[in-house]
């Protein structure tokens, strides 16, 4: 028992390192641009009030301005800590970016290997999101940080949501801890990018698969006792 569970845990960690030296060395490159005239002026290189980095002025401009019809302090923030420790340096910046995309692919590894057991295609999976020409985007353009901070704290509070979920099938009170963090976690992706209000939707189709909530629920018993009895 011990030698396989030891041997399981090996084989996650050593998916996860591969998984994570293989997106830094296929994102490096990015370190070497610069920014561009597309929205990264408007967001860190023409924009006095990031440049002075995480400041309490900074922080009530950000949660009470919307700069192109956008509204998302969280990645306001990124910004300013980052010309906080890096200053108006591209590589800087890039790095960040590259360092949440490696994270994004390992919580998608972890949570589809939590909720498949399925190692190995859970890594194929994980690998085919983190490798994809259609994330360099996100990952090596400034002005996309939002799309890469969204999709940490979407994972985040999928994996927690899933927590919840197990929690709750056994009456494990600590189960609404985990589903208050889900909706934090939430409220997070939201501050980065308003596209994670669909995120709410992914939990119903997780709750039907992998989940399996939905089969298991008294609704669904409830509802094919009432298909026998109108039969």
């Amino acid at each position: 028992m011990f030698p396989e569970i030891f041997k399981k845990n090996f084989r996650t960690v050593g998916i996860s390192v591969v998984l994570a030296v293989g997106t830094l060395a296929l994102y490096w490159p990015a370190l070497r641009h610069g920014f561009i005239g597309l929205d990264d002026n408007q967001y860190v290189t023409a924009n006095p009030i990031v440049q002075a980095g995480l400041t309490w002025t900074g922080v009530k401009w950000a949660f009470t301005n919307t700069i192109a019809s956008n509204w998302f302090p969280l990645t306001w923030f990124s910004y300013m800590i980052d010309c906080r420790f890096y200053g108006l340096n591209p590589a800087g910046h890039h790095l960040t970016s590259v360092l949440f995309h490696i994270a994004n692919g390992l919580l998608l590894f972890a949570w589809l290997n939590r909720v498949t057991g399925a190692t190995w295609r859970s890594a194929l999976v994980a690998a085919f999101f983190a490798w994809h020409p259609l994330r360099v985007e996100s990952v090596a353009w400034v002005a996309e940080r939002k799309d890469v901070l969204s999709a940490f704290f979407w994972l985040l509070a999928l994996l927690a949501y899933t927590r919840y979920a197990e929690l709750f099938k056994v009456q494990n009170p600590k189960s609404k801890v985990f589903y208050l963090l889900a909706l934090l976690l939430f409220a997070c992706g939201l501050m980065s990018k308003p596209m994670v209000v669909t995120l709410p939707f992914v939990f119903l189709l997780a709750d039907y698969w992998p989940l399996n909530r939905i089969q298991n629920s008294e609704f669904r018993i409830q509802n094919s006792e009432l298909q026998k009895t109108d039969r």
